[in-house]
């Protein structure tokens, strides 16, 4: 795994040593930054199920001004850490949360934190993805942004709602065995 693009183009991260961990591809992730490139530029970040932190990393070499990555897992948490430590990416523009992604958010939301602008949800494929569709939908204020969009991986096969509550799939775009379905704010 490499960064493609920006400040910290060329460097290569430590991969997880499991194969457990599905690391978005570096095919995916280019696609994934053509799309929302736009946005990017001194925008807030989340990683969710963040796993190496490529993709919050490469948030940070396009111009995001801040990257949150949570992971529940130690292992990928320490992982994440070193893989910041050798782009030298300022500790002031990252945060690293050992936590289960729907706790983090529930925590998030009752500590009236600042939203994020743009946020990317890349559990592993087997993991149901409609209670986070779910709390994104409901908390959407809450959670993103003026304009925020919520990106969400997934195997190509599995269908995910257009419309959960406060938030529509704006977008979809399918790559080998996976997804990207793009979610914004439903208009009023």
């Amino acid at each position: 795994m490499r960064i493609i693009a920006g400040t910290y183009r060329g460097r290569n991260l430590k991969s997880p040593r499991t194969l457990e961990i599905r690391p978005t591809s570096d095919r995916l992730r280019e696609t994934l930054f053509n799309v929302i490139a736009p946005r990017v530029g001194g925008a807030r970040f989340l990683d969710l199920c963040a796993g190496s932190g490529a993709v919050g990393i490469e948030a940070l070499s396009r111009g995001a001004a801040h990257s949150t990555f949570v992971d529940s897992s130690r292992e990928m948490k320490a992982l994440i850490e070193a893989n910041l430590d050798l782009c030298r990416i300022p500790e002031e523009r990252w945060k690293v949360v050992r936590a289960e992604a729907v706790n983090f958010l529930h925590k998030a939301i009752s500590t009236q934190f600042e939203p994020w602008n743009i946020a990317f949800f890349d559990p592993p494929y087997a993991d149901n993805y409609l209670d986070m569709l779910q709390l994104f939908g409901r908390d959407s204020k809450a959670l993103l942004g003026h304009q925020g969009l919520l990106i969400v991986e997934h195997r190509h096969k599995n269908q995910l709602p257009e419309v959960v509550a406060e938030i529509k799939r704006a977008r979809i775009l399918k790559q080998g065995d996976s997804a990207l379905s793009f979610y914004e704010k439903a208009s009023s």
